[in-house]
């Protein structure tokens, strides 16, 4: 555990090297969103029109993250220090470079609609906490399908972003389905240490929801289903049997704490030792994956900026808390991108259905869907699956669900905890 004395001791240090880092690399910061620059406002932050999410319009999409480290709170109250990302899309580029300690884990969800441009600028903004290092940082695309090695953030073929640089990725969004993004760059620690973030392409097929009968719709697609309208569709399936009413990115995960304080206290990694310990979803563990609002900043993340005059936002945003009403099916996005372990998820006897794994649907080369109905889905690392669940013909009630792999149902040392959350049918 972090004591007072030595968290004050790193908070001082940290608070002057930030301050000393700002006024040297402020004018590294550039944010490029399409060719002509057009979504990017005159102070440097992305206009609201070009980010990403259901109100983007135009032909580009664009974000900004940063790349830093941070604190997060595990649910037996145990604080680990992480690297992460944050988004700064709606920030001037003058505060960029001096929003330091604001990773949050799981990294800011990233969603996006199939036919448009991505252009993600990536800025590093330093290690708050480990001001003696200078690891640059990348952002790779797990299982993009057409990706040009520049952009792939891989180190072999690709590059990183130093510290107060800024890169902009480029990406054409071909291709739907449920992928995943982290650092690549010293693969091993960083994903360990948090660098892990919820991606998914939403398919063209979505745009018939927009328009109202008698609308073009020459393939009759339904647009509702259970007697409720449609929210979206996984894949462009022409039938809608991959249509849902809600959607839930669930990013499977665990981190080794004795890795994550040996980091802070500058100290050998242990890697051909690392052992998870804190087994979570959208990084929580149960019970704070059912409280559905942002998690209260570590004490650690909140002295930091105080010191610096700033209030500070949750480390923790993302809940896995699942509440609908009963007839509406459910789409899971679930992802694991963990270095170490396998996961197998069940939800508690309610019906899961395969329709896509590996951001692809599953049909065989005529066209023919080979969907499946399961009692539990297993993934390793860089595997996706989207699983829905129609609640038309269950009970209303809280179900769970969990991982079958009964050690990863603790907070460490605490029982009835870790990989598990509430799927509340109402």
């Amino acid at each position: 555990m972090i004591t007072k004395t030595f968290r004050k001791t790193l908070l001082t240090l940290a608070v002057l090297a930030a301050l000393g880092a700002a006024g040297s690399a402020s004018a590294a910061v550039y944010v490029q969103c399409g060719p002509n620059n057009n979504g990017v406002a005159t102070d440097g932050s992305i206009q609201p029109a070009f980010r990403t999410g259901p109100a983007v319009t135009g032909s580009a999409e664009c974000m900004h993250l940063t790349a830093g480290d941070g604190f997060i709170s595990m649910a037996d109250g145990r604080t680990l220090y992480t690297f992460g990302f944050a988004d700064v899309s709606a920030k001037p580029v003058s505060d960029v470079i001096l929003d330091t300690l604001a990773a949050t884990f799981a990294a800011p969800t990233i969603e996006l609609q199939q036919g448009k441009d991505f252009y993600l600028t990536l800025t590093n903004v330093s290690m708050a906490m480990r001001p003696d290092l200078f690891d640059p940082h990348t952002v790779h695309f797990h299982g993009f399908p057409q990706q040009p090695p520049v952009f792939d953030g891989m180190p072999e073929g690709s590059f990183g972003v130093n510290m107060g640089s800024s890169v902009t990725y480029y990406y054409k969004l071909n291709d739907p389905g449920t992928y995943m993004y982290h650092c690549h760059q010293e693969a091993t620690e960083h994903m360990q240490m948090g660098m892990l973030g919820n991606l998914y392409v939403k398919p063209s097929q979505d745009e018939i929801l927009k328009l109202t009968n008698p609308a073009p719709n020459p393939l009759n697609i339904p647009k509702t289903l259970n007697g409720r309208r449609l929210a979206g569709y996984v894949y462009n399936d022409g039938n809608a049997s991959t249509g849902y009413h809600k959607a839930y990115p669930l990013q499977l995960g665990s981190m080794d704490h004795a890795f994550h304080e040996l980091h802070l206290a500058v100290q050998p990694l242990p890697f051909k030792d690392m052992k998870d310990t804190y087994p979570m979803i959208n990084g929580r563990g149960y019970p704070d994956t059912v409280n559905p609002a942002p998690l209260p900043a570590p004490l650690e993340k909140a002295e930091y900026l105080a010191a610096q005059n700033k209030t500070a936002d949750s480390s923790q945003p993302v809940s896995s808390h699942i509440s609908v009403d009963r007839g509406e099916r459910i789409l899971l996005r679930m992802t694991n991108l963990n270095v170490t372990n396998y996961y197998t998820i069940t939800t508690q006897g309610l019906p899961m259905k395969v329709v896509g794994m590996g951001a692809r649907q599953l049909k065989g080369p005529t066209g023919t869907e080979l969907y499946y109905d399961t009692a539990s889905v297993t993934l390793g690392g860089g595997e996706s699956a989207e699983v829905l669940i129609d609640t038309s013909q269950v009970a209303a009630g809280t179900y769970f669900l969990y991982t079958t792999n009964l050690n990863f149902l603790s907070n460490f040392e605490q029982d009835y905890g870790g990989m598990m959350t509430e799927i509340v049918i109402n």
